[in-house]
């Protein structure tokens, strides 16, 4: 493939080739979803040449960040019947059954499958491993390794995905578009960020696993690299981003920094009071206040993460919050749990509140306020993580399968990297298997020069008094303003019309460094364009739902509304253009919509879920 230099920078000096890296399958991100399928198709097929491409150091991954656990039925009190209906209530009945039947059904093995890798699961005093209770689920049924689960299960995959030759890994690589010819994916663009050259890998197969995008938000959980890249390149070469509307707040987040304060916190036993020392949650359908110490599996702090997060904003609208240095808090309590059980099960916890905050759990409540935390939309894909396009499959938090529905129970998602990463790969090889239709080799390269052409452009700007930083700082303030627990129509529609006018601006955007070396200005920019692109796909989405499901809560259609939207919305790319919006069914195979009841009673109603009865 013969295309024109590709070094991008000012020392390009016209001896380099877009170099052709050819390849059976490739994989977007090299977090738990991508390095599982990456696994599964070593082992499967050793021969296949496998290429792993991300953008940071494998265990630079932000599934290394996650906490609590991963969710999977193990022990004999529990059942696949309890997980699927609490996930599908949880989701407040926009999961997809049939998605759903075929997680539960595979979280264990996977579960089982890591821990015959050499994964440390916390265990219990007779060896068998140890479970501990999470928000919305009626059963304690979350496998956790001390309070640094996603650190563990992640080393553990990237230890055994160090046995197979096959994978190759390509760090530091950033995807800038997918190479689509005649309704198929035939591979994509890369810049190698430590020397600037751009690359085309022909692949046969393309499975993106590129995390979420809560990064368009001023306050999250999310590290830097959680900026939308792999959903913004599905979304631009014609695949739908379902329910993107649905953006989860947890309730536990450092209110100085963001960082994240597992569930667990609470699954071990915390709990959540206001400025007058009481259990609030207790007013807001999750059940009677119990004695501390013993934990309730269906009520108060065990309560799913949208109703927790959602009544701290009504206890905050009372005024019932305290006031800190860094705005208005809950308190969680910790400290009945004693300090040997802290730094048994909650050793990460403790530190961090130490170290960031300056306040020991052990001795103190320590603040914390709902932080933006997963993205329950995201890539739309069929129950084998199959995409619209052919030889295009997406796992993990990017897409959207989908099985956590309005709101995504906690422990279920690193489980879901597990299974479904796995199932793209046995999608991936399933497609090779049927052989490929032959490619239009002029339009596939016509495609990797296109894409060439942009990043040149960008280069090549001039001019601009538009900064990187400023188009950001207005994107994440319109996203917390108007898209974050509580939305209203007006607020929406400011939304949509300011990230238009955002849109407008980044086109105008000047990089001030022009080099090829590690060049940040480069990266944050494309990063940027990612988060507009899926920015503006939850604000519209937001908009055109008008009724109050899971975490999309609007203050002026207050009721769910079945009858209307028990539909996934489907946010399509339209250029400069605010996405189109239509609908797909949710598939519902056992479990009818009913009411979302947390309160403990048999049979209670909900007062303060605002749903149809």
């Amino acid at each position: 493939m013969d295309l024109r230099p590709v070094v991008l920078g000012r020392h390009n000096r016209g001896t380099d080739r877009l170099e052709t890296i050819t390849i059976d399958v490739a994989v977007l991100g090299a977090g738990g979803a991508g390095i599982r399928a990456a696994i599964a198709l070593a082992e499967t097929r050793p021969k296949l040449k496998i290429a792993l491409v991300s953008k940071v150091y494998p265990m630079r991954s932000h599934t290394c960040a996650a906490e609590g656990g991963a969710a999977g039925v193990i022990k004999s009190d529990d059942s696949m019947d309890h997980h699927f209906h609490d996930t599908v209530g949880g989701g407040d009945w926009l999961s997809d059954q049939d998605a759903v039947d075929y997680f539960i059904r595979e979280a264990p093995l996977e579960l089982l499958q890591l821990e015959h890798w050499g994964c440390p699961w916390s265990r219990e005093a007779n060896g068998s491993v140890a479970v501990r209770p999470f928000g919305g689920m009626k059963k304690q049924r979350t496998w956790f390794a001390a309070d640094k689960s996603g650190f563990h299960i992640l080393h553990t995959l990237f230890q055994t995905s160090l046995k197979f030759p096959s994978i190759q890994r390509f760090d530091e690589y950033y995807v800038t578009d997918l190479v689509v010819e005649d309704g198929h994916c035939r591979g994509f663009t890369a810049i190698e960020m430590r020397s600037g050259q751009m690359r085309f890998f022909r692949a046969n197969a393309v499975i993106i696993a590129s995390g979420g995008a809560g990064r368009m938000f001023p306050f999250t959980t999310n590290g830097a690299i959680k900026t939308g890249d792999g959903m913004a390149l599905a979304y631009r070469a014609g695949v739908a981003l379902k329910d993107m509307e649905f953006v989860q707040y947890h309730p536990t987040g450092l209110p100085n920094t963001g960082t994240l304060l597992t569930e667990a916190c609470r699954g071990e036993g915390g709990i959540l009071v206001n400025k007058n020392g009481r259990r609030f949650l207790q007013d807001y359908g999750m059940g009677p206040e119990t004695p501390v110490g013993q934990p309730v599996l269906k009520t108060m702090e065990l309560g799913p993460r949208d109703r927790v997060s959602q009544a701290f904003w009504h206890e905050q609208k009372k005024g019932n919050m305290v006031p800190t240095r860094w705005g208005d808090c809950m308190m969680l309590d910790l400290r009945h749990l004693g300090e040997k059980k802290i730094n048994e099960r909650l050793p990460l916890v403790r530190d961090m509140a130490t170290s960031y905050l300056g306040v020991d759990p052990v001795t103190d409540p320590v603040p914390v306020r709902p932080v933006v935390h997963y993205m329950m939309g995201g890539i739309d894909t069929d129950i084998k993580a199959a995409t619209s396009l052919k030889g295009l499959y997406a796992a993990g938090e990017c897409a959207c399968v989908s099985i956590n529905g309005a709101n995504r129970l906690g422990s279920n998602s690193l489980t879901e990297l597990l299974v479904f990463g796995r199932r793209a790969a046995l999608s991936a090889l399933e497609h090779l298997d049927r052989g490929a239709s032959a490619a239009n080799e002029a339009a596939v390269n016509a495609g990797a020069n296109a894409a060439q052409a942009r990043l040149r452009e960008l280069f090549n700007r001039t001019g601009g008094t538009e900064t990187i930083a400023g188009v950001r700082k207005e994107m994440m303030a319109t996203m917390e303003e108007h898209a974050g627990i509580y939305r209203s129509g007006e607020g929406l529609e400011n939304a949509c019309a300011t990230l238009s006018a955002l849109r407008r601006r980044y086109a105008g955007i000047e990089l001030h460094d022009k080099t090829n070396v590690y060049n940040t200005d480069l990266l944050q920019a494309l990063e940027l364009g990612a988060m507009l692109d899926c920015a503006e796909a939850v604000t519209v989405s937001a908009l055109e739902r008008r009724e109050s499901r899971g975490a999309h809560q609007r203050l002026d259609f207050t009721a769910r509304d079945d009858q209307k939207y028990l539909r996934h919305s489907l946010a399509r790319y339209r250029g400069g253009q605010p996405p189109e919006i239509g609908y797909s069914d949710v598939v519902i195979t056992r479990s009818p919509p009913g009411v979302r009841d947390y309160s403990g009673e048999k049979n209670a109603g909900d007062k303060n879920a605002g749903e149809q009865k």
